[in-house]
């Protein structure tokens, strides 16, 4: 990089040297510096000084604090001297002068030269506004920013070289010093490349590391490169990733440019930038161009590359009522969060579906959330799905994901039946098995218990019956284990599930601490077509009654509470009774809050159904029929056993004489 400094005449530094000798003015030496006025600390610098052959003697001057510094010259000619710095320091930084003297009491001086030292700092930042993309004809606002030092340096290379100093402002948003200028109109004949550097007024050659070289883009009319990102636009932090700019074969160059940083270029039609851990400051917009002898192309598409994990207060997704959805149906999923988002989006794993939504505070439960609906349901909507929550002012910057959740499709085909041979009440610690079973041959079948996560699946078993089954163990009990489940088939060639079993209610006894009474109006011993009322007390407050028969295979009953001064009483009535509703009986308490959960159980009651003359006499028909029937079908096989035994009875022959 060399150029010529003749802003830097405007500092405002009068150069005030107190030359020893008299300058002349008709043969002045000219001085220069290599490699350049500009150099980076450590450093060797060369000052040469060409004068005339009439030189006696050469020195070189500098104005650092108005004191004048002699250095001694290798003379490699009579009219040329060096001056050599093996390594610069900030020190050296300052304008410098050289002057030959011709004879004694008279000396010719050299114009000022400026050496600035550069490392000093931090590099600032310099951007592109409104972009680095500008097209034939016009004018851009170049920003250079630091947060450290009070004025600026920009400058332009090339064969055109130009330099500015510029004052500054400070930015209290930021907390930043920056400076604008204007440059154009810009045309394509030429490259348009700058940096700047910062530095302190008292120390104006002083300056920091020089930005990233930002390149002026020009937006053409050729075919637009392709713009990736691997493995995907949404990354976690700390992974690492490509992003890669694909130009057409006759491209020469391809520029890669992340919105409000610097640009990346590589010779060729094919530009990479490798990330080897993703942070927050890679997240934001990208956009490519690439140039050829026949110009510029467009822009590529805008690639917006996104960076979870800066929140760790990660959301939670659930799917309501449930992950199973019947194929044209809607879909609803919501994502919650106590962490005061501002919006959340939703994403599934194969990209096909996105959706931001702002987020909405719901005060009586203390969180955030947002819901997403989606009508008409497809097997395309069947996969995982994830929501992440972020803030308003940075989009790109998201949480951690919630826990992934698995959406399934059911369609219209017959659905199984779920049923437990423990009971539908069970006290913690007992064991259950949930069996799920059709008789369509169903490969394999899903438990889900409703308002989880969990979708169980397990294959199916052919019964002697005919029947497909599958036994689901839950093991021993808990109150975690309380809830509703379904269960549903499919086949091994479909992704689709059936329809939804009836829904099964597991009960879980002792986790509320209560235990209410029982009682039978007007009597436990009563005749068939009787009105029977069973009454559940409790002196504590619950919700809900629980009527539970032994033995049924029914899901029990339930009845709101009414309360009383004392506590809370349902009466569960039954009119006209049969014999078939004697059994023992128990009642138990729940709180709507946690409605799967319930009181100890009351003692038992045993009701008593006494049939009446009529019902006797159904029962004895009924029994005679099936009497007759099993008769029937013992003479029926008896037939068939006789015939088959006199086939396979063998034949006697008489031998003929």
């Amino acid at each position: 990089m060399t150029f010529t400094f003749t802003a830097l005449l405007c500092l405002g530094l009068a150069l005030g040297l107190g030359t020893p000798v008299l300058a002349g003015s008709l043969h002045k030496p000219v001085l220069r510096v290599q490699p350049d006025s500009v150099v980076p600390e450590k450093t060797a610098v060369t000052f040469l000084c060409e004068g005339t052959n009439r030189a006696i003697q050469y020195f070189l001057y500098t104005d650092g604090d108005t004191h004048l510094t002699q250095r001694k010259a290798t003379l490699n000619a009579k009219n040329k001297a060096e001056f050599v710095i093996s390594k610069v320091s900030q020190n050296d930084a300052g304008r410098y002068q050289c002057c030959s003297q011709i004879s004694e009491g008279r000396a010719e001086c050299s114009d000022s030269l400026v050496l600035a030292v550069t490392g000093a700092y931090s590099k600032p930042f310099l951007l592109g506004q409104p972009s680095p993309v500008v097209t034939e004809g016009m004018n851009v606002t170049l920003q250079c920013a630091s947060s450290q030092h009070y004025k600026f340096v920009l400058t332009k290379e090339g064969p055109q070289k130009h330099s500015w100093t510029l004052s500054s402002q400070y930015n209290h948003y930021t907390g930043q010093y920056y400076a604008l200028h204007s440059v154009g109109p810009v045309t394509s004949s030429q490259r348009w490349t700058y940096r700047c550097y910062s530095f302190d007024s008292y120390r104006p050659m002083v300056w920091s590391e020089p930005s990233e070289p930002l390149e002026l883009l020009f937006s053409g009319s050729l075919h637009k490169p392709t713009l990736r990102a691997e493995p995907g636009p949404v990354i976690a932090s700390g992974r690492s990733m490509n992003i890669s700019c694909q130009g057409t074969l006759d491209a020469e160059m391809c520029f890669l440019h992340k919105e409000g940083t610097q640009t990346t270029n590589e010779l060729g039609n094919k530009c990479t930038r490798s990330i080897p851990s993703v942070a927050q400051q890679h997240a934001g917009q990208y956009r490519c161009y690439c140039y050829s002898s026949a110009g510029w192309s467009e822009r590529s598409d805008t690639l917006e590359l996104v960076v979870t994990g800066m929140y760790n207060d990660n959301p939670f997704l659930t799917a309501l009522p449930s992950p199973v959805v019947t194929s044209g149906g809607n879909m609803t999923l919501q994502c919650v969060s106590r962490y005061g988002y501002d919006k959340f989006v939703l994403t599934k794993e194969d990209e096909k579906f996105s959706s931001s939504l702002d987020s909405q505070y719901i005060y009586k439960k203390g969180h955030h959330q947002a819901t997403f609906s989606v009508g008409s349901v497809t097997p395309v909507h069947s996969g995982t799905f994830r929501c992440y929550g972020y803030l308003k002012n940075t989009p790109q910057l998201w949480s951690v994901p919630s826990d992934a959740l698995k959406i399934h499709i059911s369609g219209l085909s017959k659905k199984p039946s779920l049923q437990t041979q423990q009971g539908h009440i069970l006290d913690p610690g007992k064991s259950l098995t949930l069996q799920c079973c059709s008789d369509i041959n169903y490969d394999r079948f899903a438990l889900y218990k409703v308002g989880g996560t969990d979708f169980t699946q397990h294959h199916g078993q052919r019964t002697q019956a005919g029947l497909s089954v599958a036994n689901f163990t839950l093991g021993s009990v808990s109150r975690t284990t309380g809830g509703q489940y379904r269960c549903y088939g499919a086949h091994n060639l479909s992704s689709e599930w059936s329809a939804s079993s009836d829904p099964l209610d597991i009960l879980i006894s002792g986790e509320i601490p209560a235990t209410p009474s029982l009682s039978v109006r007007p009597n436990s011993t009563v005749q068939s077509g009787d009105d029977v009322t069973l009454l559940c007390q409790s002196t504590y407050t619950v919700d809900t009654f629980i009527l539970s028969k032994e033995g049924a295979a029914h899901q029990p009953q339930r009845m709101k509470s009414k309360s009383q001064d004392w506590g809370s009483q349902a009466e569960f009535s039954m009119s006209a009774v049969t014999s078939a509703l004697s059994g023992t009986y128990r009642c138990y308490g729940s709180r709507d809050s946690s409605p799967y959960l319930l009181s100890h159980a009351s003692a038992p009651v045993e009701l008593s159904v006494s049939a009446t003359a009529s019902e006797n006499q159904d029962h004895t028909v009924e029994n005679l029929i099936r009497m007759g029937i099993a008769i029937l079908v013992l003479i029926v096989l008896g037939i068939l056993v006789l015939e088959a035994w006199s086939s396979q009875k063998p034949s006697h022959h008489v031998p003929e004489i």
